[in-house]
């Protein structure tokens, strides 16, 4: 790009005053710098505010370069680093990185008041011989109900279906730095012989619901024990969780809703929210 007859780099305007700089071809840092020198002052001039530079790894030669332009890191992904900076003199604005880790616990019930509990392999539960519920990380791009049962596929071979989401905690700095979102769903098992994943689970069988409530570890340790007693109070019938509704965002984007249907099902006709 030009102004005026200087070169600048290549930028697209984004919604809220700002650009976007998407670097695809290779650069000299020398180059760069002076190209990017130019592009902050005509930014500067034209009132732009937040500067957004993406960098594909294979443009790592160029990081330094940015930082010392006064840069800092905002995110990276497995393919890139984003850097940012804030130009006028007025309050930063431009929003902070993901800040939140997204989990699911699995409680899965077979139809003789069994649970479906597992011994990690690795990680903080090795060797202690604590039951436990399977867990695991919300994928990019997945549902809680979908991430839900592809986990407890994952660890133990059972299929599943998702019945409902029964409880949420939060925690916080849990993973570099970032604070945790664990939901415990409720899901219905569909087959019952477990294929343990040697990976990852050194054992899993079904489990008395009654015997893994009682577990010392999980009556210690009041977060366990909270969630311990909701299960048992939904398989007794005296609990109602949330579960998932199809809805559309405004963009077009199919999403979940999740809402206590004792209470609120009579609000939706099932046929208004199907894809």
């Amino acid at each position: 790009m030009e102004d005026g007859g200087i070169s600048l780099l290549n930028a697209k305007e984004d919604r809220y005053g700002g650009v976007i700089v998407d670097v695809e071809e290779p650069m000299d840092s020398m180059a760069f710098a002076s190209l990017l020198q130019s592009s902050m002052t005509s930014w500067r001039e034209r009132g732009k505010k937040g500067v957004w530079i993406k960098l594909p790894v294979e443009h790592a030669n160029l990081v330094e370069t940015v930082v010392k332009a006064g840069f800092r890191y905002h995110h990276a992904e497995a393919d890139y680093l984003m850097l940012v900076h804030w130009i006028p003199n007025t309050a930063d604005t431009i929003p902070a990185n993901a800040s939140h880790r997204v989990g699911i616990g699995a409680f899965v019930m077979n139809d003789k008041r069994e649970v479906l509990v597992v011994q990690e392999g690795s990680g903080t539960f090795k060797g202690t011989g604590v039951w436990k519920l399977p867990t695991g990380t919300v994928e990019e791009g997945e549902d809680i109900c979908d991430a839900a049962v592809r986990e407890v596929k994952e660890e133990t071979g059972i299929e599943t279906e998702f019945v409902e989401v029964l409880a949420f905690r939060q925690s916080h700095k849990s993973f570099f730095r970032k604070s945790d979102i664990m939901f415990v769903c409720l899901l219905q098992a569909r087959s019952f012989d477990i294929q343990m994943q040697n990976s990852e689970i050194a054992a899993a069988k079904w489990m008395p619901i009654e015997d893994y409530a009682a577990q010392p570890f999980v009556k210690q340790n009041s977060g366990f024990d909270s969630v311990a007693k909701i299960c048992v109070e939904k398989l007794n019938g005296n609990y109602t969780g949330f579960t998932h509704l199809p809805t559309f965002s405004s963009s077009g984007k199919k999403t979940y809703l999740y809402y206590n249907k004792q209470h609120a099902g009579h609000l939706f006709d099932s046929n208004d929210h199907q894809a």
